[in-house]
């Protein structure tokens, strides 16, 4: 039995797991496509931004909570779509959750999207280190 998820990571999960092995690396390279912009305010701030080391592509990602609500910035290469996917997975799931929705989220979520068996095992702990490492800043700036 999973547990469970916030909504816009449960539809996601659904999207994936509806279709066959090679239409879910499609929909990784969809997603991939829409990893929202950094705000400027970021683009003008590379120090602000964490690198998830564990990632083979370099990926940094942000997160703000403002008013108890979670916002997720990430920024991955074009040339790494399966990294760049995970991170537009994961900035638009969290994006809008509050704090405890967010740290919520099992952390072994992205071994539930199907994927498995069509992307490395390495890639694979780059998107759990991802979520992790998003966590983190969210316990982090919660606190604060």
């Amino acid at each position: 039995m999973t547990e469970p998820v916030p909504e816009t990571l449960a539809e996601i999960r659904e999207e994936f797991l509806a279709l066959g092995q090679q239409q879910r690396l499609q929909l990784l390279l969809e997603f991939s496509n829409e990893l929202p912009e950094l705000p400027e305010r970021y683009a003008d701030a590379p120090e602000l931004l964490e690198r998830v080391e564990e990632c083979q592509a370099p990926v940094f990602i942000f997160v703000e909570v403002d008013g108890g609500t979670v916002r997720m910035h990430a920024t991955a290469p074009p040339e790494a779509p399966t990294t760049r996917g995970f991170a537009s997975i994961l900035a638009q799931g969290l994006t809008g959750l509050g704090v405890e929705e967010a740290l919520a989220v099992p952390d072994d979520y992205p071994l539930t999207l199907g994927l498995t068996q069509a992307i490395s095992p390495l890639r694979i702990r780059g998107m759990s280190a991802l979520l992790g490492r998003a966590k983190r800043q969210i316990r982090q700036k919660a606190a604060a």
